[in-house]
């Protein structure tokens, strides 16, 4: 009895040994099935195109103008906690087609653009007026606003930037009662 006992352990073992053997093998197998097809994808230079990806195609550049700003940022320096700062963005078209200036965001709600609505021809100067309210702002500010036109690239940044000196605490009204 206990050498049938041992003999079924022995058995046991020896068949776990094979199967996990087995499929070890077989992992291997896939794995080096992968690394293969992995090898194939990086020598044979070929593109893989997302199912999501547009069609695109190179545009013309006689439809298109072209921004050239002296500047593209402004730094208004330092300015007190409620002021409102304005700068004007100066540009020309240095495009063969008339620019057009589809929309303007701006990075937060302190910022607000406003810009030449009609196309800027070929040669000619239009503007872009940046406004920035610092009320409840402090410290470093850096708002940007995002040109989308007619150019290449499609959106253009401009930025301001400074710091605003927030406004000491006891300096507004008495904060409780107040004798009299």
């Amino acid at each position: 009895m206990k050498i049938n006992v041992l003999n079924m352990a022995v058995l046991t073992v020896a068949l776990a040994l094979g199967t996990s053997c087995n499929q070890k093998s077989e992992q291997d197998a896939k794995i080096q099935a992968l690394e293969d097809k992995i090898s194939q994808l990086e020598t044979g230079n070929t593109a893989v195109t997302p199912v999501n990806a547009q069609a695109t195609s190179v545009s013309d550049p006689a439809t298109q103008g072209a921004f050239e700003f002296p500047e593209m940022e402004h730094d208004f320096g330092a300015i007190n906690e409620g002021q409102v700062v304005e700068h004007i963005f100066k540009f020309t078209n240095n495009g063969q087609a008339p620019l057009v200036i589809s929309n303007i965001t701006a990075s937060c709600g302190c910022t607000s653009p406003d810009w030449s609505k009609a196309p800027v021809k070929p040669g000619d100067e239009g503007y872009v007026k940046v406004v920035f309210n610092s009320t409840a702002k402090s410290g470093a500010q850096a708002p940007t606003v995002s040109i989308q036109a007619n150019t290449n690239p499609a959106v253009t940044r401009l930025r301001l930037k400074g710091t605003v000196t927030p406004k000491i605490a006891g300096a507004a009204a008495p904060v409780g009662p107040v004798k009299r």
